[in-house]
């Protein structure tokens, strides 16, 4: 049996035992384990790592580790430039979209609501989701760890918090997005562009007291849906001001 002294950093120590949290560690291995493998064992998915070091000198994830080496471990970087200390991808994504697991629908009307792209359907499996991140290069937003620990996923974060409110202020200051933000381009139903229409072509589709009081509207490219500045519509500005407050 030998060991490694790993130290991770930042918010990565979130998938670690309290006793593990922002220290030195040892962790003890049998036979020629590669860092990504020992990095996962200890419970931190590969896609939420952007840089080792390893004994004062950066590696990749197959490198292989060795008794007594000082390993140092950092999150990814999606918001800061890093090209000049060997990231362990080719550069991150700059056109943000994303692609929900099954458990954060709320977070995915959210994001919408937003102006980012963001796919979500609950009919889809993990093999699925990880086909489609890789096929439209969407980052994998999920609250399962197991599900950014597959080796195919090459971005994805897992999210913290348990509240749809603070998940989208968390994905928001995770990705630095508060400068990005498009409210009320997207359908929050299918995620689809919404363009104004005439109040004639759907005035059939529309409640009466809506028609009397409202002469300017929206409609989704997809599904259809329609929109309207109604009293949600100030609601919604005023939950967008509260969550990008930070």
């Amino acid at each position: 049996m030998h060991q490694v002294w790993f130290r991770f950093y930042e918010e990565l120590n979130d998938f670690l035992p309290s006793f593990k949290r922002k220290i030195q560690f040892a962790y003890s291995f049998k036979g020629n384990p590669s860092v990504k493998d020992a990095i996962e064992a200890l419970g931190v998915p590969h896609v939420e790592v952007d840089m080792i070091i390893a004994n004062g000198k950066p590696v990749d994830f197959s490198y292989n580790i060795k008794s007594e080496d000082k390993i140092s471990v950092y999150p990814v970087f999606e918001s800061l430039d890093l090209s000049n200390v060997s990231p362990l991808r080719e550069k991150p994504l700059r056109l943000i979209k994303f692609i929900m697991d099954v458990h954060l629908g709320r977070l995915s009307k959210y994001l919408r609501l937003c102006g980012f792209d963001t796919f979500f359907d609950t009919g889809l499996n993990d093999v699925e989701i990880i086909d489609l991140s890789l096929k439209e290069h969407r980052i994998i937003l999920t609250r399962d760890r197991g599900l950014l620990k597959n080796k195919r996923v090459t971005h994805g974060y897992w999210i913290r918090s348990s509240n749809p409110v603070g998940q989208i202020k968390e994905v928001l200051q995770r990705f630095d997005l508060k400068n990005s933000l498009n409210p009320f381009i997207r359908c929050l139903e299918c995620n689809g562009m919404i363009e104004d229409v005439n109040k004639d072509e759907i005035k059939d589709r529309l409640p009466q007291k809506t028609k009397d009081f409202y002469t300017e509207f929206r409609r989704c490219k997809v599904c259809g849906n329609i929109y309207w500045e109604g009293s949600h519509y100030e609601r919604m500005k005023k939950f967008i001001l509260t969550i990008s407050n930070f």
